[in-house]
């Protein structure tokens, strides 16, 4: 698997009133191509921060962070996020004008061929029905499997997700979980994804690499062997090793 992204010796610091807060402190980590990555960690231990740096709205205080070997500056169509917030989708526009707008505007699609791409994104993700729909007719749910959609239309080099599923119910949030994986099985991009439920960590990543409370250091990188399933022998290991590492 060749690297896509490489984290090397980031920290992140910022000025407050009490003086300078650190962040995140020395990470390194590398993603490949096509792999799903999970950030976990408690909270305030600087996942969203590290994300935002990632996705270049954020600049490290030290080290370096590079895209298929060049440093990331800046935000761009090739590291697109999902926030966790509902209201991330333009209230005055369709379920299909959300999805459409940012491909005539960023990818400077024509309008032909931008609904044709949302049309095809919106049926991956099960709301071709609901194209005429505006946000605010949509539930937590459908408006994420929006979001979704149109950040997969971009055609990003990688998907960075900040605990969008968090703020849905229990089995709304399994039922995300399925989605994404189901949509990761038909398109294998690569997935930068970060919560604070070991039982999220442990169902969708690949690899998972566990930050200490804040400032967030690099506890574990663990391999997953169990991601994709539920409640299996497998899941339950990783799920007690995870625990073990963030116990201590």
């Amino acid at each position: 698997m060749s690297s896509l992204l490489s984290v090397r010796d980031v920290t992140i610091s910022y000025p407050t009133e009490s003086g300078l807060f650190t962040a995140v402190e020395g990470v390194s980590f590398s993603i490949g191509e096509g792999e799903k990555f999970v950030i976990l960690g408690p909270s305030g231990c600087g996942k969203s921060t590290l994300l935002k740096a990632v996705g270049g709205f954020i600049a490290p205080s030290r080290g370096v962070i590079e895209l298929e070997g060049r440093p990331v500056s800046r935000p761009g169509p090739d590291r697109v996020v999902v926030f966790q917030e509902f209201d991330q989708l333009l209230p005055w526009r369709t379920v299909m004008g959300n999805v459409v707008y940012p491909l005539r505007v960023a990818r400077r699609m024509a309008e032909g061929s931008a609904r044709e791409a949302a049309t095809r994104h919106l049926d991956m993700v099960g709301l071709t029905k609901f194209a005429a729909t505006y946000p605010h007719q949509l539930s937590g749910g459908m408006k994420q499997r929006v979001a979704i959609a149109r950040s997969l239309a971009l055609d990003p080099k990688m998907l960075l997700m900040d605990e969008p599923f968090a703020s849905l119910d229990a089995l709304t949030r399994r039922k995300m979980q399925d989605d994404l994986l189901m949509i990761w099985q038909a398109t294998r991009k690569t997935i930068l994804f970060v919560t604070h439920s070991i039982e999220e960590a442990v169902v969708l990543g690949d690899r998972v690499l566990i930050l200490s409370a804040g400032p967030g250091r690099v506890r574990r990188i663990l391999d997953n062997p169990a991601a994709g399933h539920r409640e299996t022998e497998a899941v339950m290991k990783i799920q007690r090793d995870v625990q073990e590492i963030l116990g201590r």
